[in-house]
């Protein structure tokens, strides 16, 4: 699974408030209208500059805070094809793997705002083809980039009625 798209660079500690603030939380049965606030107490245009393909990168702690399911909802919602960060809250990695959208476990110091990066989820690297770098992150296991390609853990157990590994 190849990925191409260009950066969105956020810091440190993007909590879930951060990422769909929950002022907007009466919009949550309307995720479309709801992506529209996505990320945008810390960049009022993210939401309506951000492609298909794009990516979230970001530093410590990426997701921090509640459960809220509907932060990395908002984000593939969007486009966003991946979300690269130093680390990540485990519920909120948890969540955006069970939708469908990869989070990458890598050094992102050395990826700016703007670059366009080409990511090879099963090789485990992230070309910065502005840069001119290559990064490694820690691939994914079979059966994570099975729910992966299927667009998470509810299609991937609509498709086989189940979860077993080696399907």
């Amino acid at each position: 699974m190849e990925l191409k798209g260009k950066v969105f660079k956020f810091g440190d500690d993007i909590s879930t408030d951060h990422i769909i603030p929950g002022r907007f939380f009466h919009l949550r049965s309307n995720i479309p209208e709801l992506a529209k606030h996505t990320l945008e107490d810390v960049n009022p245009e993210f939401a309506s500059k951000v492609k298909k393909g794009d990516f979230v990168v970001g530093g410590n702690n990426f997701g921090l805070g509640s459960s809220r399911e509907h932060a990395p909802l908002v984000l593939k919602t969007l486009g966003v094809s991946a979300v690269l960060v130093k680390s990540s809250a485990r519920i909120f990695f948890r969540n955006a793997i069970n939708i469908g959208l990869p989070v990458l476990v890598c050094d992102t110091a050395s990826i700016s705002e703007d670059d366009e990066l080409v990511v090879d989820l099963a090789g485990g690297t992230i070309k910065d083809v502005t840069r001119g770098i290559e990064l490694t992150f820690v691939a994914f296991p079979d059966a994570m980039l099975k729910i992966l390609s299927e667009g998470g853990l509810l299609p991937y157990i609509k498709k086989y009625g189940d979860f077993v590994v080696g399907k």
